[in-house]
């Protein structure tokens, strides 16, 4: 077995792909592990943790996961568990084409015909993205993204914010959705993320508030992670479904989430929570206290491809976050079976992940730093912020 990464630069991320050799001629398997801003530190992971998989069957999936987990002695941090999830996806992959399946029947089989969607304004531009904050561009991006055939987008325009939200602020964040409702009408669904921009509860309040009369399908990270006891203390005073999780990495952190009844619906990102089968067992603890899942995934086309047969086998699953436009060639650089229709994803057939890589397309946008868009989390004083 030979793993070893390749680096696609997308503008704002690098997206990491891992790709595991057998020794079985032709079979091998990619997967994805990335990390914004710590690109060259998941490569470097990887590296570290390839010898413990050396000489070990590809397809005892769950074995290789608890022997980097546990063999790598210190817990493995984001960092780590991002590695560990792109060589946990690759894995997949191999056992799927093995077999000649599809990873969503290896995973339970398939629990819904079509898997619903949501992107971003812009379809995931970056700057489209996030710094979208009046209502003109508001208003012609979210008609963009509705006209391309989405019935469901994400909005980031929650003011960069600390433990006060001022009144004109809220008054502001207010006017945005309801002018972005307008624009988009009641069949399309809205999701506010507020990306850990609040630093109290009542800051977050006093936001969702503003949201509430337009009916947002949920907001997301309304609270930095970790502050589990605000969070329950907000979810018990809002009127707006409470969605969050992507920076949660370990079972026992969802755990705590969901004790607290602190959550409506968790967001695990498959590509740093350890992979398919870690994503799997969050959604069941999720499942039996009445949670939906949402994974997040802002990431690259093989992220997209395991978001997929994730979807299609988990039935708690509520809908998909992606971001296909991030940069014009995103279907060049992986050929895959990633195809909308009507706003959902359609079950796909192939084997694995049913992927390709194009490794002349991805030596075309080699490394490089990515843009450090977080340096904008600074307040009118000076005091830095959760961006």
């Amino acid at each position: 077995m030979a793993i070893t990464t390749r680096v696609v630069n997308a503008d704002m991320r690098n997206w990491v792909f891992v790709r595991i050799e057998t020794d079985q001629p032709g079979l091998y398997g990619w997967g994805e592990a990335t990390l914004e801003w710590k690109t060259q530190a998941v490569v470097g992971a990887v590296n570290d943790l390839a010898p413990l998989l050396i000489g070990r069957d590809p397809r005892d999936i769950e074995q290789a996961v608890r022997v980097l987990k546990k063999h790598s002695f210190w817990r493995l941090g984001v960092i780590g568990m991002s590695a560990v999830s792109g060589i946990e996806l690759a894995l997949w992959d191999i056992f799927g084409k093995w077999l000649d399946q599809p990873i969503w029947r290896l995973l339970g089989g398939k629990v819904r015909d079509r898997v619903k969607v949501y992107t971003h304004l812009g379809l995931g531009d970056m700057r489209a993205v996030y710094e979208t904050l009046d209502a003109e561009p508001l208003v012609q991006r979210a008609s963009e993204v509705v006209a391309r055939g989405y019935r469901a987008l994400k909005a980031v325009f929650i003011p960069y914010s600390h433990y006060h939200a001022p009144l004109a602020d809220v008054e502001k964040v207010g006017r945005l959705m309801e002018t972005l409702r307008k624009t988009v009408g009641p069949e399309v669904e809205i999701m506010v993320d507020f990306h850990g921009r609040p630093a109290s509860a009542s800051t977050a309040l006093a936001y969702i508030d503003a949201l509430a009369p337009h009916r947002p399908m949920f907001v997301e990270e309304p609270l930095p992670p970790g502050e589990t006891g605000a969070l329950a203390q907000l979810a018990a005073k809002s009127r707006v479904p409470i969605a969050t999780g992507e920076r949660l990495i370990d079972r026992p952190e969802f755990d705590d989430l969901f004790r607290a009844r602190a959550v409506d619906i968790v967001q695990p990102d498959i590509c740093h929570c350890g992979g398919l089968l870690e994503a799997k067992k969050i959604a069941a603890m999720a499942e039996a206290v009445s949670v939906g899942v949402a994974p997040h995934n802002p990431l690259g086309p093989i992220a997209g491809a395991a978001a997929l047969h994730f979807a299609v086998s988990t039935p708690n699953h509520l809908i998909q976050e992606e971001m296909v436009g991030a940069v014009p060639w995103y279907f060049e650089v992986v050929k895959g079976p990633i195809r909308m229709v009507d706003g959902c994803w359609q079950v796909p057939d192939a084997p694995g992940l049913g992927i390709e890589v194009d490794e002349a397309v991805a030596d075309r946008h080699p490394y490089r730093p990515e843009v450090m868009h977080t340096t904008n989390a600074v307040l009118a004083d000076g005091t830095v912020v959760d961006w």
